[in-house]
């Protein structure tokens, strides 16, 4: 095989908050000839910074960062940098975040348990313009941006903005409204008004069933 020249080489931005899991990401990447990682980030803000200096071809990105939510952070980017692919490398399994993820912005996504070479192939997928997607069907894509509602039995938190659905998961994790507002750096009276809405939307009338649901629906997703 011809050496890469210089030009062809396509560079990466990894955004991910354990630096173990950064490197080996990296190491993998760069082991292959066409395509280096040039730069890191462990936040979101550090993120946006690079985003704005430098020039990518793709980016990787978390959906658990410490000081803002990877669908956030996804709609900031393409704000930024619209013709920026981004490819969603979570822990998390793919269908409860997909639909969010799509409808933020995202091109993919794999989760981190996956091999290097479905990972690899996943990033050569959106780097040639195409979604990268192991379980969401093109089906339910074309739905989703047709306009088309969710089949019966979709889960009810599907109805939650994005940023309910943050405070909703953090609810289930145990937090309290003032740890949910100093970690979303909002106040707690938005808090308090996310939480009223969720209630609503899954029509939920006390604040304790409210805990209770989110509690058993964290424990479920953790075991998908």
């Amino acid at each position: 095989m011809a050496a890469k020249t210089k030009n062809s080489v396509r560079r990466l931005l990894i955004i991910d908050d354990h630096p173990m899991m950064r490197t080996g990401l990296a190491q993998l990447i760069d082991n292959e000839g066409d395509l280096k990682v040039c730069a890191e980030a462990d936040n979101a803000g550090q993120a946006i910074d690079l985003v704005s200096k430098q020039k990518f071809d793709i980016v990787l990105c978390d959906i658990s960062l410490p000081d803002k939510s990877g669908l956030e952070l996804i709609k900031d980017i393409r704000a930024l940098q619209p013709d920026l692919p981004i490819l969603v490398v979570s822990m998390h399994d793919e269908m409860i975040y997909a639909e969010r993820v799509l409808r933020a912005g995202g091109r993919g996504y794999i989760m981190k348990q996956e091999g290097g070479v479905k990972f690899i192939h996943a990033i050569r997928q959106v780097l040639a313009g195409q979604m990268a997607w192991m379980n969401f069907t093109s089906s339910r894509i074309l739905e989703i941006f047709s306009g088309v509602k969710a089949k019966a039995g979709h889960s009810p938190v599907s109805k939650l903005s994005d940023r309910e659905f943050e405070v909703f998961q953090l609810i289930g994790l145990g937090k309290g409204t003032r740890d949910i507002a100093e970690q979303l750096h909002l106040s707690v009276k938005t808090v308090e008004v996310h939480r009223a809405n969720i209630k609503t939307k899954l029509e939920i009338k006390t604040a304790t069933d409210l805990v209770r649901f989110a509690v058993r629906w964290a424990d479920s997703a953790e075991k998908i």
